[in-house]
């Protein structure tokens, strides 16, 4: 390269107009167990302290420790929370993957690294920051053995000299997240200050990422979706809960726990909840379905592998129509798959979960504020329609970082459905637990210990007529099974419908769910700005699909069905579902490598198939 080059180069690094302002994407990667989960939490609400809409994302090993790990932060002043594809600033504090991650890096990013590294050699297109963290740790952290956990605050001071981050809205986040901690706070401090210091006299800006000052994070907060989820599980009166731990949905009910023996204990000290930690995923649906029948509130929380041990229970549940929710937190399967990545990858085979031929309910939180009312939803729906309804969360949800309005408190009163009391027998002499007398598929039930002689019932597995008898009659079990359809029809009409954004004038549609949420509201953006090309989205949010899913396929020329699985699960729902004449419209975008969707990935898929 000629000098004029470098030269020019190195003016273009310095323009103001390429200043990130509020706008960046930083990686931190370290190795699993390494303490730096502390150290980037203290990062992200530093930025967020200082009003500046931000996310987090944790990519870590399957392990205890000593493998790679990631931890994204994304700031952007337009509300963007999704993946970005770049990495805009580096922070190499493994020395095996730091070869490789700064060869990944797009010209231009700026890297931190571990001075022993010499990683300033390996490109001349990047900025560089060398560091001696051992030597500055050595100073604030007498203890040998705590260094290697305290050398984690060394950049995040010096992060915060090269960011221009507030050193007092760090040390809050830091003293927020060792709250029980004094000494441990203090210690970390003073390592802080220590790499902000060094930093200050040391090293000169070169890159082009900055923070200032705004107004955007205002009364939010920031949460996890399984903690979102628990306490929404909470609220929503849940009395049961049984489980088995299994990454990523371990959180949920730990979380609820520590919950529930906070708020639903009683001064007489007895606890107004149970919950069981079972053998496995078997066990623990069995409990949860014997807890619906009882009457109770019941729920477990699985993921993948737990769902396909369930399948025959939940074919009991929706034969024998009882009611219970699980939540299913998705990872990348099949089989073990990837238990640390995140994917929609369970969406059909939820769908239709057991043999023969049965129908589930499914919700699609997108956000931690629906895995928190959606919580109350899925109870409510479970026993309404006295079936097993399936929170499909997933693992990026679930277990990262979210910012968010603060929750509503409740309102919507709890739903029990269509249970008869012993006035009600009184009054109507008897029942039959299986027929339809409303015309909406929906039987009465009653609960155990209803004190009346017309209350008891047979709960089968097998073939039954509209008393709960045993029967083997070809025309009882085909005008249950129609019945059980009829059922699943109509939860159409109740479950949360799709959201719906743009004109309604488009030729282009897209439909998405879940997390792929905030790829599809970034890259309409682009395609709009970069592009041209107006969209109209509809966001699904369960499953059976309203009347509202197939409108909109018929409103639109092309419609992309985008989610995160390798064969379009939700595209493949969809065509079993509308009518044959607007299958042709849809096209599948499926993205599957275990990270978040980004919207680039989308926006340039869509652009392809579009012809341009």
């Amino acid at each position: 390269m000629a000098s004029t080059d470098l030269i020019a180069q190195e003016v273009s690094r310095h323009d103001d107009s390429r200043r990130f302002v509020n706008d960046f994407s930083l990686q931190v990667a370290t190795v699993n167990g390494s303490g730096s989960q502390s150290a980037n939490t203290i990062l992200l609400r530093s930025i967020f302290q200082m009003g500046i809409p931000v996310s987090g994302k944790n990519l870590f090993p399957s392990n205890i420790a000593g493998l790679p790990t990631w931890y994204t932060i994304r700031a952007n002043k337009h509300g963007y929370i999704g993946r970005k594809k770049e990495i805009d600033f580096l922070i190499a504090m493994n020395q095996e993957t730091a070869r490789e991650d700064v060869l990944s890096l797009s010209p231009g990013a700026a890297v931190l690294y571990d001075e022993p590294m010499n990683l300033a050699a390996l490109r001349p297109d990047l900025t560089f920051y060398a560091v001696p963290f051992d030597k500055i740790v050595a100073t604030v952290c007498p203890e040998a053995k705590l260094r290697k956990l305290v050398k984690n605050m060394i950049y995040v001071g010096v992060m915060a000299h090269l960011l221009g981050l507030d050193m007092v809205q760090v040390e809050k986040a830091l003293r927020k997240q060792f709250a029980r901690k004094v000494k441990a706070a203090d210690l970390n401090w003073g390592a802080a200050k220590a790499g902000f210091d060094y930093a200050a006299s040391t090293l000169t800006k070169k890159d082009p990422c900055r923070v200032e000052r705004m107004d955007k994070t205002a009364g939010k907060i920031i949460v996890d979706g399984n903690t979102a989820a628990a306490l929404g599980s909470m609220f929503a009166g849940v009395t049961v809960v049984t489980w088995y731990p299994i990454t990523p949905s371990s959180s949920l009910v730990e979380t609820l726990i520590d919950y529930m023996k906070k708020y639903r204990i009683r001064p007489d000290g007895k606890a107004t909840f149970a919950i069981v930690q079972a053998e496995d995923e078997l066990a623990a649906i069995g409990m949860a379905i014997g807890a619906g029948w009882a009457g109770a509130r019941s729920m477990t929380a699985t993921a993948g592998p737990g769902i396909s041990l369930m399948a025959e229970f939940a074919g009991l549940a929706y034969y024998a129509e009882i009611p219970s929710v699980i939540w299913n937190i998705q990872r990348v399967g099949p089989s073990t798959g990837m238990p640390t990545r995140t994917a929609q990858g369970d969406v059909m085979f939820t769908a239709f979960l057991s043999h023969g031929d049965t129908q589930h309910i499914m919700l699609f939180p997108a956000s931690v504020e629906e895995c928190f009312t959606m919580a109350q939803d899925a109870l409510n729906l479970a026993e309404w329609f006295q079936t097993p309804v399936f929170v499909m969360s997933d693992l990026d949800l679930g277990m990262n970082n979210w910012m968010s309005d603060p929750f509503p408190y409740p309102t919507q009163p709890i739903e029990r459905g269509k249970v008869l009391s012993k006035e009600d027998l009184d009054r109507l002499g008897g029942f039959a637990r299986y027929k339809d007398v409303d015309g909406d598929g929906i039987g009465y039930r009653t609960l155990p210990g209803t004190e009346h002689p017309a209350a008891a019932y047979f709960v089968r597995g097998s073939g039954h007529n509209e008393k709960a008898q045993y029967t083997e009659r070809p025309d009882d079990y085909e005008n249950n099974m129609l019945r059980l359809a009829h059922k699943f029809d109509t939860a159409r009409t109740r479950v949360p419908k799709p959201v719906e954004t743009g004109s309604s004038r488009e030729r282009v549609g897209i439909i998405a769910y879940g997390t792929s949420h905030w790829a599809i509201t970034e890259s309409r953006d682009q395609l709009r700005n970069e592009h041209g090309l107006e969209t109209d989205y509809l966001r699904i949010r369960a499953y059976p699909f309203s009347r509202e899913v197939q409108d909109f396929i018929e409103n639109h020329e092309r419609v992309y069905v985008v989610e995160q699985n390798r064969d379009g699960q939700l595209f493949d729902l969809l065509r079993l579902d509308v009518p044959v004449e607007l299958v042709a419209k849809l096209r599948s975008i499926a993205h599957c490598n275990g990270l978040p969707l980004d919207a680039r990935s989308v926006t340039d898929e869509l652009m392809t198939l579009e012809g341009n």
